[in-house]
């Protein structure tokens, strides 16, 4: 059976946007209209294609390049340019090739009568987030307000990812050179070192036996040791995109109690902002949910804002819901969720939590850093006082054979 994606609007004004199965256009359309929406638009979803969706990591087009062209495309709407000639303009300043080819398809789509959430979906690289606030934009006819609005959330997440990545960086390259060093240690430093004892008349001890014959293997299967250490690198990169492997690594961080918190605080994060920006450009709040639900990777969270969103749709306030998780959502955000829902200023009140969340964020990445760099001394000091010792207690063996 097809999917559709449709927008309708209520008698009472209320616009409601997501996809629906049906046998053809008009039985979806008679199914709204029996919950008391009438549909506005309303297109029949196709397959995207999969070279673009396999490795989103290499698609060319990062969330930077995503942010400045909603900011762009905002800025030349309100100031009167067509969106024709808008998405010509920035395609011709893009730097990206593969961006700059998607805009191009996006400006010819468009040309022929499509609309640009239509457009954009047909391109895996732009989220449902994303789509789904361009065609509610559409719908209202405040289309530039929207963009101005996606491309703040678009850098908010810039700005929090980059945090957080920016936390790991350090200790991935600290532990990068040290393997490094490790490799070229084993296999031009050990050989020279083991002429040497190979004159000793005695038993080395365990620990250096076990060392030269790591040496030995690695100095003689070069090209082996070269192609395994790419293979497990590619191996624990396709297992961690893989479903199990996401989860895997859900579980380990949900029970890292440093790390716990910083992937708590940043879901929650993501989670109010990306609401509050929804709402706000008049996503329905059940339809909001089950955006944010298939936006955000964590499993954890996914599920839970599944279920909620199910839950409020059968009448249920959003903070009850919230509180049923209390292990993924704190105190806060279900408190600040009940205000803004009791005094009906919700966006306001979570566009206030998530910068609470993002200041303490940005204050936790700077203490992991923190954290993170004894403990890597500790790891390299180990690491280094076990091949010293390993290495130079056979020496003595030899200077006393003198």
């Amino acid at each position: 059976m097809p999917t559709f994606n449709y927008i309708a609007k209520s008698s009472e004004g209320e616009i409601k946007s997501g996809d629906i199965e049906g046998k053809d256009k008009r039985s979806v359309v008679e199914a709204l209209r029996t919950e008391g929406f009438f549909v506005t638009a309303i297109t029949e979803k196709e397959e995207k294609k999969e070279k673009e969706t396999k490795f989103p990591m290499f698609s060319g087009v990062s969330l930077k390049d995503k942010m400045m062209f909603a900011k762009h495309l905002g800025v030349m709407l309100s100031s009167g340019l067509s969106l024709p000639k808008s998405l010509e303009v920035i395609s011709n300043q893009s730097k990206s090739r593969k961006f700059r080819r998607i805009l191009e398809e996006l400006g010819r789509d468009v040309k022929m009568g499509n609309s640009l959430a239509d457009s954009l979906e047909k391109h895996p690289v732009f989220d449902e987030l994303s789509v789904n606030m361009v065609r509610v934009g559409e719908v209202g006819g405040n289309l530039e307000e929207v963009l101005v609005l996606l491309a703040n959330q678009l850098e908010k997440e810039h700005t929090l990812l980059s945090r957080v990545r920016g936390a790991m960086y350090y200790p991935a390259v600290i532990v990068l050179v040290m393997i490094a060093v490790g490799i070229a240690m084993m296999m031009y430093v050990v050989p020279k070192l083991t002429t040497v004892f190979s004159d000793i008349q005695t038993t080395l001890p365990f620990s250096t036996r076990m060392i030269i014959a790591a040496s030995d293997f690695m100095s003689t299967h070069q090209w082996l040791v070269l192609f395994g250490i790419i293979f497990v690198v590619a191996a624990l990169v396709v297992f961690f995109k893989s479903r199990i492997g996401k989860k895997v690594f859900n579980f380990v961080f949900f029970r890292t109690p440093v790390i716990r918190n910083v992937v708590i605080k940043v879901n929650n994060a993501r989670f109010v902002r990306i609401y509050s920006s929804l709402t706000k450009s008049g996503v329905s709040v059940v339809e909001s949910l089950k955006i944010i639900s298939r936006t955000l990777t964590n499993d954890s969270y996914k599920k839970a804002l599944w279920q909620i969103s199910e839950e409020v749709e059968k009448g249920k306030p959003i903070h009850e819901g919230l509180a049923k998780y209390p292990r993924i959502f704190p105190v806060l955000t279900v408190q600040m969720m009940e205000v803004g829902e009791e005094t009906g200023k919700t966006v306001d009140v979570l566009l206030n939590l998530a910068r609470f969340y993002e200041s303490e964020i940005n204050q936790m990445t700077k203490n992991l850093s923190s954290i993170i760099e004894p403990v890597l001394m500790v790891i390299i000091g180990s690491a280094v006082g076990f091949f010293a010792v390993s290495m130079i207690l056979p020496m003595y063996s030899v200077m006393e054979q003198m």
